[in-house]
């Protein structure tokens, strides 16, 4: 890991309730019955006859600012007062649209917004209310959350605007939408017939969101009535989240996707990934590109899949690749590793200060001596990294088509201190489980099988290719090392009993703000294949390493 330096007053403490809104106001009252008084959200602006200029306030909020401004927001929301709701907003234009949508488009009424304790200037709060279109009806309950923040020109404080306060599954762009369903929904099946529910397997939510955006139609089915999320446009480069369904007031009929998943292998990663937080993995067979199985901790997003975080030290293994192939290090000779390199004016150097003396390039690797790839940044040209991790290694392309969404990762050419970094996995260097799961295999295999989670043959769709492989010198070096890491190295623990066919490597990311860097491991045994991050994790041997090493295990 690279280190670098208005209503009257109540006269009672009886519950009041506007507009499907419940809360407790007393005497004298912080939140006086919603109306807001003396510099809330919808004060009196200071504009008119007989005023004069008005300070703007600054600094903290106070907690009773907080609550009255997220209350007026609630009150006027309940009622239905899209107009006054917005206006207790930072962004009231965004926020007029998403309110009008959440009943016309969605067609939800009846709602009863219920807060709960505020957490600094975040408060929390339950929805229920009513889904209606046609005729039909369903219930709608969820929790969510709103940020009250301080408005830098009138010094008054409002709700910050973020689409995710409607629904916490909504981000900017996003929709609510209720009506016919574009696509007919989908059974998923595992390899072996299976059928693959959320209720059973809960981190195949976004799975099987993809798996039916992209073949619900191919499939056979027929749409249903529902409330989804429909999602806005991507970045550029980036692939479109799945829509996402809500409520079914009708349920159309399934059409049938089998997929390379094993049901035994999820129900063990999803066990897996619970005895961390932040835990995501995946495995998959390195001679074909099946994936077997892919779990997250938390269910809201697909870090497995989707995620672009630091990889850390687990580059090593395509930075080895290039160093290899130029001849700049060999597994079993001399290698330096000083407890610096500066290189770029920025100082580097290993966990703790470590050094290894007349040590070897695979002693180095197994140590996971960042100096040992430092040092060699200035015989390399700023685009080697990335052209061996695109030619070798099929990443950072964004031509990967798994069957659902997913990130290819990211090695950018930098120059300097940042290109120094990369070769270690920080820097913009990005990737995710898959993308680390996938370079082990290739590593162990000696060529680069593109992952999927449905096969090509089902809609005949390219996968991705790569312009060459390694040399076999440079495969066999890899395996070497890999192989040294796992049985002697900062591996061995959480890979002991798994040999003699195996190898693996450990890492951890820095991340600012964070007080722990993410803990990565990926590894093989025979023909599987893992990788595993625990976000603030620390070293990924401790954290990462028996998620991965568990389902090698009861994959074998």
């Amino acid at each position: 890991m690279g280190k670098r330096r208005r209503v009257a007053e109540r006269g009672s403490n009886q519950p009041l309730v506007i507009g499907g809104l419940i809360a407790l106001v007393g005497v004298a009252g912080a939140v006086g019955g919603y109306s807001l008084m003396g510099g809330g959200a919808a004060a009196d602006d200071g504009k008119g006859a007989g005023r004069t200029h008005r300070a703007v306030k600054t600094g903290p909020l106070s907690a009773s600012e907080v609550r009255t401004t997220a209350a007026a927001f609630l009150t006027a929301w309940g009622r239905g007062d899209t107009a006054k709701a917005a206006a207790a907003t930072d962004d009231a234009t965004a926020a007029t649209s998403a309110l009008t949508g959440y009943r016309k488009d969605a067609h939800i009424t009846g709602v009863t917004l219920t807060p709960g304790t505020a957490s600094g200037a975040s408060v929390p709060f339950d929805v229920k209310a009513t889904v209606s279109y046609e005729g039909r009806s369903r219930p709608l309950a969820y929790a969510t959350r709103l940020t009250v923040v301080r408005d830098p020109e009138s010094g008054r404080p409002r709700v910050r605007w973020r689409a995710s306060v409607v629904h916490p599954d909504l981000t900017d762009g996003d929709r609510l939408v209720t009506g016919a369903a574009g696509t007919p929904p989908v059974t998923a099946l595992d390899r072996d017939g299976r059928e693959l529910t959320t209720a059973a397997y809960p981190s195949l939510g976004t799975v099987l969101d993809g798996l039916r955006e992209k073949y619900g139609k191919k499939a056979g089915g027929r749409a249903g009535i529902e409330l989804r999320v429909v999602r806005g446009a991507a970045a550029k480069g980036v692939q479109k989240a799945s829509d996402k369904t809500l409520v079914t007031l009708s349920r159309g009929t399934p059409g049938t996707v089998r997929t390379t998943l094993s049901a035994a292998l999820q129900a063990k990663a999803e066990q897996e990934v619970k005895t961390e937080d932040k835990a995501s993995v995946v495995l998959m067979r390195p001679s074909t590109g099946e994936i077997l199985a892919v779990a997250n901790h938390d269910h809201g997003f697909n870090v497995a899949f989707q995620g672009s975080l630091a990889p850390g030290s687990t580059m090593k293994i395509v930075t080895s690749t290039l160093l290899f192939e130029k001849g700049l290090a060999k597994a079993d000779k001399p290698h330096p590793c000083p407890k610096y390199v500066t290189y770029g004016g920025w100082k580097f150097q290993n966990d703790n200060t470590f050094e290894i003396k007349n040590g070897t390039f695979k002693a180095s690797f197994a140590a996971s001596c960042n100096t040992a790839f430092i040092s060699q940044a200035k015989k390399l040209h700023d685009d080697d990294l990335t052209k061996v991790a695109q030619q070798v290694y099929g990443l950072g392309m964004n031509s990967w088509a798994i069957g659902v969404p997913s990130f290819d990762g990211a090695v950018p050419v930098q120059s300097a201190a940042q290109m120094a970094a990369s070769l270690i996995g920080q820097g913009s260097v990005r990737m995710n489980p898959l993308n680390m799961a996938s370079v082990v295999s290739t590593a162990k295999t000696g060529e680069f099988h593109q992952p999927y989670l449905v096969s090509p043959s089902v809609d005949h769709r390219t996968t991705a290719k790569t312009s060459r492989t390694m040399s076999a010198s440079t495969q066999a070096q890899l395996k070497e090392v890999l192989q040294y890491t796992a049985s002697s190295g900062t591996a061995a623990k959480a890979m002991a009993g798994l040999g003699p066919d195996f190898g693996a490597k450990t890492g951890s990311a820095e991340v600012d703000g964070q007080d722990q860097p993410n803990g990565w491991f990926t590894a093989w045994k025979g023909d599987l294949a893992a990788a595993g991050v625990v976000q603030q994790g620390g070293h990924g041997g401790d954290s990462a390493g028996p998620i991965v090493a568990a389902l090698l295990r009861a994959g074998s």
